[in-house]
């Protein structure tokens, strides 16, 4: 097999993992409705790419690229409204192309004959990926819902979604931010229990299979 075989075959997810990394980050340190729709774009290109290190058979990476890339576009201009319910609806897009980013991404890692630093790249990737669908989620509920989603008065912001989402998703509970409403509770009750089996089976099966190149046996 050729090397370019050998990449096709194992997936590129260093370029998807990075990606991932800032649009973190830049929802992180930034804010209003602007940075939400470059948001969606990332999110847009996040599942692209993913669509690329994990072929699908026939036209179907065509025609989901064709849908991502107009409902993205609606999405964006959505969310740059000042309605509440825009930009509810545009979160709940946001949610579903990273929710089948992640089904992308875990069936191609388990479908690789071995485990390569790749497979460890893809699998750090769908945890992102799955931290950033939970965000999206409690994002919608919020501006979707007619009351505070975060108890005491939290703020909710992009920010604060995002940090609530990985702090339940990894379950370290500092219990600053908790959600206000039995919707927001049972959503982060499904995402804690999601982190707590992923690194339990998929990323310590692939970790404990893992041998760097040139390691003997």
């Amino acid at each position: 097999m050729t090397m370019a075989g050998t990449k096709r075959a194992g997936g590129r997810y260093g370029l998807l993992l990075l990606v991932l990394i800032t649009t973190y980050l830049l929802a992180a340190f930034s804010g209003g409705r602007a940075v939400e729709g470059i948001q969606v774009g990332l999110v847009a290109v996040v599942l692209v790419l993913a669509l690329r290190t994990s072929p699908l058979p026939g036209r179907w990476p065509v025609l989901i690229g064709a849908v991502t890339a107009a409902g993205s576009a609606l999405a964006i201009w959505v969310s740059l409204s000042s309605t509440e319910t825009g930009v509810g609806a545009a979160e709940l897009w946001k949610a579903l192309l990273l929710l089948a980013t992640a089904v992308l991404i875990v069936r191609r890692v388990l479908d690789m004959p071995a485990v390569t630093i790749q497979s460890i790249y893809g699998a750090l990737s769908a945890y992102l990926v799955i931290g950033l669908m939970f965000a999206a989620c409690y994002a919608a509920i919020s501006h979707l819902g007619h009351s505070p989603f975060f108890a005491d008065g939290q703020p909710a912001t992009t920010q604060t979604f995002q940090y609530f989402s990985f702090t339940t998703l990894t379950t370290l509970g500092y219990g600053d931010f908790t959600a206000a409403g039995n919707g927001g509770r049972a959503v982060a009750v499904l995402e804690a229990m999601t982190g707590q089996v992923y690194l339990a089976t998929l990323v310590a099966r692939l970790v404990a299979a893992y041998r760097a190149p040139g390691r003997n046996p």
